[in-house]
């Protein structure tokens, strides 16, 4: 059923390749630019916030199986021209170490992937944000006297040069495209949608791993529950 809606989005247009920002036939889903990427990024994103939690978590576990293996899915699906394609990025990789890494593939062995360090998201975020500094600047300027941090906020968005941080975002060629055969491949052998569901649950998941992280989860509460407090929750107990 789910493969059935890309083919009737795309039947009057077939082709070998996805063209990004078509239809998926989910309503507010689009087609994704480069899916295998943005799974490489998030899967490998979420295992690294899942060594930082004790081993003897289950959530740390559950989720670490589930998304080693949808990782080895994606790796093992490989587009025309990716050793190429990993020898032009490297130019790339060596000039901003700090924004992409290359990542050895789960399986072990010489392969490997160039991932971002931050999440795309986080740069489409960074671009909101200046878009909205420039709009700043052509606002028309508020009634009163500015506050002592009003005009120092000011004064720093004034000189900033937008235009400039913008060229100085780092960028790598996006990786080869795979083709619609191997999309479906990767669909069929996750069993969970399109591939623009599963980024959206690997997202998700991404997300939680941090926050469950940033709140330590595992550790004792601070304050103790009242004897019997969750009783009514237990197999075979009446609620009174």
């Amino acid at each position: 059923m789910r493969a059935a809606a890309r083919l009737l989005a795309s039947v009057q247009r077939p082709t070998q390749f996805l063209k990004a920002g078509d239809p998926t036939g989910l309503t507010g889903l689009p087609t994704h630019a480069s899916p295998r990427s943005a799974l490489l990024y998030l899967y490998n994103s979420t295992l690294e916030k899942l060594k930082s939690f004790p081993e003897h978590s289950v959530y740390r576990q559950s989720t670490e199986a589930l998304t080693r293996h949808r990782l080895s899915i994606v790796e093992n699906v490989r587009p025309a021209g990716l050793a190429e394609w990993q020898q032009r990025a490297h130019a790339a990789l060596e000039q901003f170490p700090q924004a992409f890494r290359k990542i050895p593939v789960s399986s072990g062995g010489a392969d490997y992937n160039i991932v971002w360090k931050q999440s795309a998201s986080d740069a489409a975020e960074r671009l909101l944000d200046e878009e909205s500094d420039a709009d700043y600047r052509t606002a028309p300027s508020l009634e009163g006297i500015r506050s002592e941090d009003e005009r120092a906020d000011q004064g720093r968005l004034l000189s900033r040069d937008i235009i400039g941080e913008k060229r100085a975002i780092p960028r790598i060629e996006l990786e080869p495209l795979l083709t619609t055969e191997q999309i479906q491949d990767i669909e069929t052998r996750i069993g969970a949608g399109l591939i623009e569901e599963v980024i959206q649950v690997a997202e998700g998941e991404d997300i939680l791993a941090g926050t469950l992280l940033e709140s330590q989860v595992w550790e004792d509460l601070e304050e103790k529950p009242q004897e019997g407090q969750w009783t009514y929750h237990e197999r075979g107990s009446k609620a009174a």
